[in-house]
């Protein structure tokens, strides 16, 4: 079956994620100040505020753009996630993120269809946006972050 056709096949009334644009696009530096140089000195885009997360072990440092954002990921412990990441692939692209309204039905809706998300239980952050990662298995070789934008 075409491409084209699969999708318009599958796309039906009883979708409910419809993402509401691209929340932000990580990427996993060793070096953060050396990337901040990068994107703030050479690009020009402001520093939007830093994060210090424990959770996932990461430094985080925030670029607006546009309505979205460049997110910075550089690991604090060598036994992370995102520093075993860093070690297998190197400094790079990381993930997508989309902002969804409601992120419980979309995950459903995404289960319901075979999607693998990474640890199904949802993750929140200290400002409480909760999110979860879709397995690049299921999306072509790109990891999806789903957020749910914040009421």
């Amino acid at each position: 079956m075409p491409l084209l056709a699969y999708i318009a096949g599958n796309l039906d009334e009883e979708n409910v994620m419809t993402p509401i644009k691209i929340d932000h696009v990580a990427v996993v530096v060793d070096d953060l100040d050396a990337a901040l140089n990068f994107w703030q000195n050479a690009l020009g885009l402001p520093l939007g505020g830093t994060e210090h997360n424990e959770h996932e072990a990461v430094d985080i440092a925030f670029l607006p753009v546009g309505q979205s954002r460049m997110e910075l990921l550089k690991p604090i412990t060598e036994d992370s996630g995102i520093a075993k990441y860093l070690a297998k692939r190197g400094p790079g692209m990381h993930h997508l993120c989309l902002a969804v309204e409601a992120i419980e039905p979309a995950l459903e809706q995404l289960a319901a269809r075979g999607i693998e998300i990474i640890q199904p239980a949802l993750r929140t952050r200290e400002d409480g946006t909760r999110y979860a990662f879709v397995h690049p298995k299921s999306t072509g070789g790109v990891m999806v972050e789903l957020y749910e934008v914040r009421k």
